[in-house]
């Protein structure tokens, strides 16, 4: 015991991982048992599944890292409920394992990794395909061991979720929560970036600023339910109107601004060229938005004649990100005024 206690003095405050501390104590529990293979798993409750994380095999038998099997299917489950720590006749015991049958398992040794609240996070396991008797040591070293891995595993999966809530956050935070799409914070950051591209590979820049005009009459016939519905409609049909590479956001109540790379044709002059890029897309995005649409359980649909448009391409060198979607907001008060005039 001294000796292992040496061990785990020098082992333990050199690990800055759980990998880093769980497979030097997975050979030492090889050695204490005399098992063919040892192995750290988690379990996850909510998804039913328990996976082998990191594993260490010596012998014929192989337990595979990465390997995921049903949890109501586990010999650890069993010997959880059962409260067994070893058992050298697997297929007597719990013979209706087919995870035990498969890799071979006869002898069998663990113990749960618990978290300070009592949650079973895991389990660190010993297992071979030939009986193993058991030892007076080995059930303190699990013990020992569950527990050092405990503290170290729930740490880790703590600062695991914490780094997912802060993507997630951070997600949140560029996105419009009703449209899915990026809000306006986001849409100038990755206008800043297109810019950034264009100047460097001598392209220009389209934007696009999309308004929906008689939103606010939708709204006060229809109620806001239905106008939160015809939003969505509107930018799933801009979004599928678009390429793959084209940027969509919405920036406002009743606006959106698509962004996209322009690249220059080598069969007519940069001015003409850009002049024609901006009416095509300007000309997909009308054309998108006009239709029938369904506002929703009780309020039915409504024939929408489409929203005002207005886009411009831009050189990178000329305006800057603020000046660009000035102007596309330019030019589609033109096209709103033009609506306005020509209507009965």
């Amino acid at each position: 015991m001294d000796q292992i206690l040496s061990f785990l003095s020098e082992t333990v405050p050199k690990a800055k991982n759980v990998e880093q501390l769980t497979r030097p104590l997975l050979a030492l529990l090889e050695k204490v048992t005399g098992m063919e293979s040892t192995y750290l798993t988690t379990i996850d409750t909510e998804q039913g599944v328990q996976r082998v994380e990191f594993a260490r095999n010596i012998g014929e038998m192989a337990i595979p890292e990465g390997l995921v099997v049903p949890w109501e299917d586990t010999l650890c489950k069993r010997a959880l409920e059962e409260n067994r720590l070893y058992s050298d006749d697997v297929a007597e015991c719990w013979g209706d394992s087919d995870a035990a049958k498969a890799l071979g398992i006869r002898t069998y040794v663990s113990a749960p990794i618990t978290a300070q609240d009592g949650r079973v996070l895991g389990t660190v396991c010993a297992a071979s395909s030939s009986k193993v008797a058991r030892t007076p040591e080995v059930e303190p070293i699990l013990k020992l061991l569950s527990g050092l891995l405990g503290y170290s595993l729930e740490r880790e999966l703590l600062v695991e979720r914490l780094q997912s809530a802060n993507s997630e956050l951070a997600k949140l935070a560029l996105t419009d929560s009703l449209t899915g799409l990026s809000n306006r914070r986001a849409i100038l950051g990755e206008l800043e970036h297109l810019f950034a591209l264009a100047r460097r590979e001598q392209m220009y820049v389209l934007v696009g600023v999309v308004d929906l005009d008689e939103f606010k009459h939708i709204n006060d016939t229809h109620g806001h339910h239905a106008g939160d519905a015809f939003l969505q409609g509107v930018s799933a049909r801009l979004h599928d109107s678009l390429r793959s590479s084209d940027i969509l956001g919405r920036t406002g109540g009743d606006e959106f601004i698509v962004i996209a790379l322009g690249t220059p044709s080598a069969q007519c002059d940069l001015p003409t060229d850009m002049l024609h890029a901006s009416r095509l897309l300007q000309e997909r995005l009308a054309k998108a938005t006009v239709g029938r649409y369904e506002l929703g359980v009780g309020h039915g649909d409504i024939q929408y004649r489409g929203a005002s448009v207005g886009v411009v391409a831009v050189l990178p060198d000329s305006v800057d990100v603020d000046e660009a979607i000035k102007l596309a907001d330019r030019e589609m008060y033109k096209v709103k005024q033009q609506r306005r005039s020509s209507a009965p």
